[in-house]
């Protein structure tokens, strides 16, 4: 039976409990958390707290990386090395690999530095709950450098547009991610031009060099719009109904987008344009590659230019299928895979009453007594069970000292590259099989070997997991023959591994 947030008893044990490990990311002791659970997780709400990390690349600086690199390639080719292109072709994979590896290195601090300030920030956040919603919001407007092109930039933009926007309103943080230039980059719109654009029109009449085939110019790419509205907005559910989307609808945006682009060579200029577009992030519009003419989204039309995505954005951030979708995905990560019907409408009617104001739909969550229900629903990622075994054993920053994401991919969590724009699943079922299970036993048993000896597991599981510590998990633990077999089953127990 669910209980009410007013119940009495062994409520407010019971409240710390599941406001520390569902809401939050763990913690050693409840004492933490003080007498008030719901008043500890709505004093964390607003904008993301910085990452703690020294000199992490911005954005701009991730874009120059990659830019130096194709330089360096080209060198390479022009002086018979084996870069990309030709001389990779006639020396064969061989030489492919060597390119890759190359590009690898060549990001390698950035990367690493973005990786550890994530996970670092997360293992030592007064603020849990707020960063498992910056968490959340990354994962749900993914950008992702399991796409070569978005490689140095991933951390950054999470920096840029997500943190910053997470305790404002949903138009705000929507607009800050599509007009990002990892986001730009990763959905390939830069490389999308109206088919009756300038820049078209211009190649069209170019002679072409001889021997040249195929088309000149691909013209205009969806993947941005086709994301945004399924993914980002209105939700893949609502396709083809009368309040979602058609495939004409992801046409009409793909033109509104063209334009939004990434030049990359010019930031690497001295000039008043490059100027403005490092002040900018590296994002700019460009009117010649844009589509002229109106141009009609879900049945309104939009006039030509930069404003209209401004204006898209703003009627997708309040359309009711989006404060639908994102009420029912705030509601599956925290609550339960299939969250409860009343928890969702909750959360919905909240959205739309507010116009997507962020903080209201979270109070409206941890306000929600469907969302207090005892029995632990969720299974944690293998992000989340190392965040918070590190939060639960104090390692603090050293646990990602000598390995920056702490042993999280071999658990099967790139971190910083999710498989897809759609981010990493957020139901149980996808980390549950076989070699899943065995890994996490396998890392849980390499920790505890290192600090099993310092730390006192039985009394850690009373002070950190309260009434949800089983008898049986409790006597398990408690006849454990040594220090570090009770720390690992203490991180393996049901009670840790389920939120």
């Amino acid at each position: 039976m669910t209980r009410n947030i007013t119940d009495t008893g062994a409520w407010p044990a019971l409240a710390g409990t599941i406001a520390a490990h569902r809401f939050g990311l763990g913690e050693p002791s409840l004492q933490a958390l003080g007498n008030d659970a719901r008043g500890w997780l709505l004093a964390q709400i607003g904008p993301a707290d910085a990452e703690r990390g020294v000199g992490l690349a911005s954005g701009v600086q991730g874009l120059k990386r990659l830019v130096e690199f194709q330089q360096q390639q080209l060198q390479a080719r022009r002086a018979g090395g084996a870069g990309p292109g030709n001389g990779a072709m006639a020396m064969g994979d061989a030489a492919m690999r060597s390119t890759e590896q190359q590009f690898g290195e060549h990001f390698r601090a950035i990367v690493q530095g973005d990786v550890r300030s994530r996970l670092v920030t997360g293992a030592t956040t007064a603020r849990p709950f707020n960063e498992r919603l910056a968490l959340f919001w990354a994962n749900h407007f993914t950008v992702s450098m399991a796409k070569a092109g978005a490689r140095g930039i991933v951390g950054a933009y999470q920096r840029e547009a997500i943190r910053p926007n997470i305790g404002g309103s949903f138009e705000a943080l929507l607009n800050a991610a599509v007009k990002h230039s990892g986001m730009l980059r990763y959905l390939d719109n830069e490389l999308s031009a109206g088919p009756n654009s300038r820049v078209v029109q211009r190649l069209a009449r170019a002679p072409r060099p001889a021997g040249e085939a195929g088309p000149r110019v691909t013209g205009l790419n969806e993947n941005l719009a086709r994301e945004v509205l399924e993914l980002h907005t209105l939700g893949a559910a609502s396709a083809g109904t009368a309040q979602g989307y058609k495939q004409a609808d992801v046409t009409e945006f793909a033109r509104v987008l063209t334009g939004w682009r990434v030049p990359l060579r010019e930031l690497m200029t001295q000039t008043a344009e490059s100027n403005a577009l490092l002040a900018n992030g590296g994002t700019r519009f460009d009117p010649a590659w844009h589509e002229p003419g109106p141009k009609t989204v879900l049945g309104r039309s939009y006039a030509e230019g930069p404003e209209a995505l401004d204006a898209v954005l703003r009627d997708l951030a309040r359309h009711p299928a989006t404060a639908r979708f994102i009420a029912t995905k705030l509601a599956r990560h925290f609550v339960a895979d299939d969250p409860p019907a009343a928890l969702v409408a909750r959360l919905e009617t909240r959205f739309l009453q507010t116009a997507g104001d962020l903080p209201s739909v979270y109070r409206a969550l941890v306000e929600s007594p469907e969302a207090w229900a005892p029995q632990p629903a969720k299974l944690k990622t293998p992000e989340e069970f190392v965040v918070s075994s590190v939060r639960l054993l104090g390692l603090g920053a050293q646990a990602f000292e000598r390995q920056p994401d702490g042993g999280i991919g071999v658990l099967g969590q790139r971190m910083l590259a999710a498989p897809s724009p759609a981010g990493w699943p957020d139901r149980a079922e996808e980390w549950l099989g076989p070699d899943a299970v065995w890994k996490r036993v396998e890392w849980a048993t390499r920790v505890a070997d290192r600090v099993g000896g310092r730390v006192d597991a039985r009394e850690l599981a009373r002070q950190s997991l309260g009434e949800r510590l089983s008898d049986d998990t409790g006597r398990q633990i408690e006849r454990a023959a040594d220090g570090r077999q009770a720390v690992a089953l203490l991180l393996l127990s049901p009670e840790f591994q389920r939120r």
